[in-house]
């Protein structure tokens, strides 16, 4: 999901992750390249030409973008678990969202 929203290098979508989690994620580097390194395997992500002006960039940053088919499935993961709170909701497993929780 961190690659939604365009292309961004490793240390990016660590950041990225830890805000969209709003903290309860953080990646080190081991954890965040081997997920890559799988995402690459099953074409999901692919590795981007597209680079920032050279004054703003590393060369030495790779950075990777979501493929057609990564979008497809990040948008059948995200209905899978809308599905499964619906369901968790339905049967009172649990609440609407509660302050604190």
């Amino acid at each position: 999901m961190a690659l939604a929203t365009g292309d961004k290098h490793g240390y990016a979508i660590m950041q990225e992750v830890e805000v969209l989690t709003e903290g309860a994620v953080t990646m080190g580097p081991g954890t965040l390249y081997g997920a890559v390194k799988k995402m690459l395997k099953a074409g999901l992500v692919e590795e981007s030409d597209e680079r920032p002006d050279p004054e703003l960039d590393d060369e030495r940053r790779r950075y990777y973008r979501i493929t057609g088919l990564g979008g497809r499935v990040l948008e059948a993961e995200i209905s899978r678990m809308e599905q499964l709170a619906r369901t968790a909701r339905a049967r009172q497993v649990i609440a609407t969202r509660r302050p604190g929780v």
